[in-house]
């Protein structure tokens, strides 16, 4: 089952190759806060990192970034990006869906890199979900 996370925090150090993102728990209640969410990060490149910054920052180049292009291809094709999925943790590595409903309803899944998948959803808030044995290996391993 996946559970719904935010993300909580990013950590960019520009002289370094690995960046951080922080995956937190959200209760399924809004009116209720969870007393101990879980949280775990995810070790991203510095691009995709800065790609996230800029689109929580609302920010634009004067050119479409890799995430731009794809969300515009995306809605110039009839689609919407649903949700996020954080699917697998396969030795350290994260791997994620893309749920895009297409023009006539359909659902399709996509296979993505999770830090291309947040920096493509987080502009416009859509959910993201981990699933429960990826939040479990994750806590468990403290990466």
């Amino acid at each position: 089952m996946a559970v719904r996370m935010e993300l909580a925090r990013i950590l960019i150090r520009e002289l370094s190759d690995c960046q951080l993102i922080e995956l937190r728990e959200v209760s399924p209640d809004p009116e209720h806060r969870l007393e101990n969410p879980r949280s775990f990060p995810i070790v991203i490149g510095l691009p995709e990192a800065q790609a996230i910054d800029r689109r929580l920052k609302g920010l634009t180049m004067s050119r479409p970034q890799t995430h731009d292009l794809l969300a515009s291809v995306i809605e110039h094709l009839g689609g919407e990006l649903q949700r996020i999925t954080i699917t697998d943790l396969s030795d350290h590595t994260f791997f994620a869906e893309l749920t895009i409903r297409k023009h006539d309803g359909e659902i399709i899944t996509i296979d993505s890199r999770p830090s291309d998948a947040i920096a493509l959803g987080v502009a416009t808030e859509v959910p993201i979900y981990v699933e429960e044995q990826v939040i479990e290996a994750a806590t468990r391993d403290e990466l």
